[in-house]
């Protein structure tokens, strides 16, 4: 298995593990109030805002570590180039991932046209983010098994 494949499952699980570990910590605190109060929408502003860093310096922690591990267990060095095919193959996830996400916003903004509460919208929009990363990831690992 090439560094790249090995990245990918690292980054997968990575994404898995930390949107699991936020949000059961997260929604614990998750207001028992009207799905219309400003206690919900500040619940959602909060997860947000504060899920954005956290998953940045987990990732960068973890890249890192996954770096370190890599060198000490096979003696290479992460590749200091990315070719062609790397920029394709990163690309191409890419597409298909904005694809997912791009559905995901639609549908959550579609939510609030047939009346369903804020947390739905919320929901959709989290969903859609965390797919998009997924899916970029297991694109990657694919396009790396398969070619481009």
């Amino acid at each position: 298995m090439s560094y790249q494949e090995r990245r990918t499952i690292v980054n997968l699980i990575s994404t898995v593990l930390i949107v699991v570990f936020y949000g059961s910590y997260m929604f614990q605190r998750y207001p028992q109030a009207d799905a219309y109060s400003l206690e919900v929408f500040r619940f959602w502003g909060k997860f947000f805002v504060i899920l954005i860093p956290v998953t940045i310096v987990a990732k960068i922690i973890i890249t890192i570590v996954f770096s370190i591990l890599h060198t000490i267990a096979t003696r290479e060095g992460e590749p200091a180039i990315m070719d062609e095919r790397d920029q394709l193959i990163d690309l191409k996830s890419t597409r298909n991932a904005m694809y997912v996400f791009g559905l995901g916003v639609v549908l959550a903004t579609g939510s609030l046209a047939f009346d369903m509460p804020p947390a739905v919208m919320f929901l959709l929009l989290l969903g859609a983010g965390v797919a998009a990363d997924l899916l970029s990831d297991v694109y990657q690992f694919y396009f790396y098994r398969r070619g481009v």
